[in-house]
């Protein structure tokens, strides 16, 4: 019989080490686990996020999902910064899901450093106030006299006196808390974190195996399981032969739920292993004949008609009309998978007196909502603790994965267990960024340049999904990026068709933005060459009053030598993008190598304003161009008789090692509130390898991902 242990990622990752597969570590900040609980002692805590201890030690509690963007440092950097910390001194934790303590605890649209700025800043000058007024009462001088520094009181005449922050914690707890909008602010001058380079706080945790992704969650008695959901969108179980599945050694029970068929087994290996032995019949229900094709005629046939105007200055119809010349094409991109490298999984427990769910989720309140529905529970009998994420990129909006993990827990009695899907069942079940369909015209003058602008969008509604009764008329999020143009474009309307299908759709990385650059920024191409005008030089012209934008386009320009001669066999190609708040330009550099394209180089200039971690935010848009990279390379869900063709990275693959591009980054010095970072370098991406393809080769790619021999 063959051994099942189940080793975790932590005791793997251990092993490797003791075996010789040495980890290096960077210089990094100690995480030393020193948490307010720990101790009976006095402390100084304003409010739930931040709590200092009588031994100087101070917890940042952080209410937003760490998923690789370091928010587990750039947000305590901010209460920090305040404080005039010692950053040394400062440990970090997770809240567990509670909006009336946390407030708001969704995680996405690059917003957690936004909309922290300025609250978590006052958190922190809150704690600082109390601490040098504690210290003033000792020495009988005024609070505004005393200064700070590194968790010290510094005393206004006195240089020999001073005390530390721990000293003064059972002091300034009994003071009352001032007004957090009162406090006053930094001035940005006197920064000493924000802007530095501070390694991640929890690098270390995570390569030595020490950090809790969901998958690593291990209880007492816990059994593991997995699930298999119906093939066909809208399917159900119709009859399941478990005879096979259940001689699998190590599988204990399989039953069926709402969702799909569960089998629970001792150890995930036997669980997979099991569903693979099972016979479900199916009832495919009615969409077991959709297919790509059906949805691309779909499409093609509501462009031909007007959409509700999203946008519209001057007037297009009379001007195109009237134009000297006339253009138009077609541009789609397909239906697109989050494709994280960690599998959906979540672990629960459930029983009459409660409901615990340990979950790698970006939005922890529709997993409560879930939660209450299969249990029946109220509120305050869930539990929900918050773990890493093996990736997120909107894929863990959803609920689904916890949904399962809960019901199968229910049916378990007390039993923990950790559900966890098969790469397969999450490539084939997942909520796949819409696939689109743009209609785009210009008229232009004898000129060359562009009188009368249309884009209509086709495309399903996120939105729509979500709230069928309000789902009517123009959806906003999908015209991210097009009724939002900074170009300034006479006679310009912006049309959206709805065009909803079966295919689950959701929250993407830089989601609708990502494709309406790629149409729109191809397109201001398309409208340059037509022109007989420079790229870049046509794009400035209309940004006249968007500053910002056009400072990032011409550093772009300019740090990539735009203009300059290359190689021969390379071309260049620029595109730019204002999306979550940030300005984003990009030069790609590519060449053609065995009929394929290959991205040498990409050059990118953003604005995000303050730029409170320099390394995090370059980290960043690395892993956006990678991310956009894969997807305009490589990327399409396609669907055949009702269910998803691809299974697995051997045909939906992702940008490799060796095909990552070099990439150099010129952040944009900025006084203004903090931006997104996560997401708005995507958008550029395809739209400037596309515009660099057509001037090395002629070729305008309009559809994506990129093909050359079509």
């Amino acid at each position: 019989m063959t051994l099942i242990v189940n080793l975790s990622r932590r005791e793997f990752l251990a092993g490797a080490t003791l075996t010789g597969v040495a980890l290096t570590l960077g210089c990094h900040v100690e995480s030393n686990g020193v948490r307010a609980a720990d101790s009976t002692a006095p402390v100084l805590a304003p409010n739930a996020f931040v709590t200092i201890r009588p031994d100087g030690r101070i917890l940042v509690t952080v209410n937003k999902t760490e998923m690789g963007q370091g928010v587990r440092t750039s947000l305590p950097m901010l209460v920090a910064e305040e404080l005039d910390a010692d950053w040394s001194q400062v440990t970090v934790e997770t809240a567990s899901f509670d909006p009336s303590r946390y407030g708001f605890q969704g995680t996405g649209g690059s917003g957690s450093l936004r909309g922290a700025w300025e609250p978590l800043r006052r958190t922190g000058a809150t704690a600082r106030a109390m601490l040098v007024e504690a210290a003033a009462r000792r020495w009988n001088v005024p609070a505004d006299a005393c200064r700070t520094e590194a968790g010290f009181v510094l005393h206004p005449s006195d240089a020999t006196k001073k005390l530390s922050y721990g000293e003064l914690v059972a002091d300034a707890a009994n003071l009352p808390v001032p007004d957090p909008k009162a406090v006053k602010l930094k001035d940005p001058k006197d920064f000493k974190l924000i802007g530095r380079r501070v390694p991640r706080y929890d690098n270390p945790d995570i390569v030595t195996g020490k950090a809790v992704y969901g998958m690593d969650v291990r209880l007492p008695g816990m059994r593991f399981a997995t699930m298999v959901h119906p093939p066909v969108f809208g399917g159900k179980v119709r009859q399941v032969e478990d005879t096979e599945a259940k001689r699998v050694p190590g599988v204990e029970q399989v039953f069926v739920t709402d969702r799909g068929v569960a089998v629970v087994a001792t150890n995930t290996w036997a669980a997979f292993e099991g569903a693979k032995k099972l016979r479900i019949t199916w009832d495919d229900g009615p969409h077991a004949k959709l297919s790509s094709a059906d949805i691309r005629a779909m499409f093609i046939e509501k462009s031909t008609s007007p959409g509700d105007v999203a946008r519209q200055d001057g007037d297009f119809d009379k001007a195109f009309a009237s134009a000297a010349k006339q253009l138009e094409a077609v541009y789609e991109v397909p239906y697109l998978h989050h494709a994280t490298l960690e599998p959906q999984n979540c672990t629960a427990r459930v029983s009459a007196e409660g409901c615990e769910i340990w979950a790698p989720t970006q939005f922890p309140n529709f997993v409560m909502d879930e939660a209450r529905r299969i249990t029946g529970l109220d509120a305050g009998r869930i539990k929900i603790h918050v773990t890493l994420l093996g990736g997120g990129f909107g894929r863990r909006i959803e609920a689904d994965y916890a949904a399962d993990a809960v019901e199968v827990a229910r049916r378990l009695n007390g039993v923990p267990v950790q559900v966890t899907w098969t790469r397969e069942e999450d490539m084939q079940h997942g909520w796949y960024r819409p696939a689109s369909l743009h209609v785009v015209k210009a008229g232009l003058a004898e000129n060359g340049q562009p009188v009368a602008v249309l884009h209509r969008l086709v495309a399903p509604s996120i939105r729509g999904q979500r709230q069928p009764d309000g789902g009517k008329g123009v959806d906003p999020g999908a015209m991210a990026g097009i009724t939002t143009t900074a170009y300034e474009l006479p006679n310009f309307r912006a049309e959206y068709v709805r065009a909803n299908t079966a295919v689950p759709i959701g929250f993407w990385r830089a989601v609708f933005d990502s494709q309406n650059a790629f149409v729109q920024e191809s397109w201001m191409d398309e409208l340059a060459h037509a022109a007989k005008a420079d790229p870049v030089e046509f794009r400035l012209v209309r940004l006249g009053k968007a500053p910002r934008l056009k400072r990032v386009l011409e550093v772009a320009a300019k740090a990539a030598g735009w203009g300059q001669p290359l190689p021969r066999g390379r071309a260049r190609g620029v595109a730019s993008h204002f999306s979550f708040g940030a300005f984003c330009a990009q030069v790609a550099e590519v060449s053609v190598e065995d009929d394929l394209p290959r991205v040498h180089r990409i050059v990118c200039a953003m604005d995000v304003g303050t730029v409170v971690n320099p390394s995090q935010v370059e980290a960043q848009i690395e892993g956006s161009i990678a991310f956009a990279l894969s997807a305009a390379l490589y990327g399409a869900i396609t669907v055949e008789q009702g269910r998803v063709v691809q299974s697995n990275f051997n045909d939906y693959p992702l940008l490799r090692m060796a095909e990552m591009p070099r990439v150099e980054v010129h952040l944009i010095p900025s006084s203004e509130s903090p931006s997104g970072a996560g997401e708005p370098a995507l958008p550029p991406v395809a739209p400037a390898v596309c515009n660099a393809l057509f001037a090395l080769t002629g070729k305008r790619i309009r559809k994506l991902p990129i093909e050359l021999d079509t």
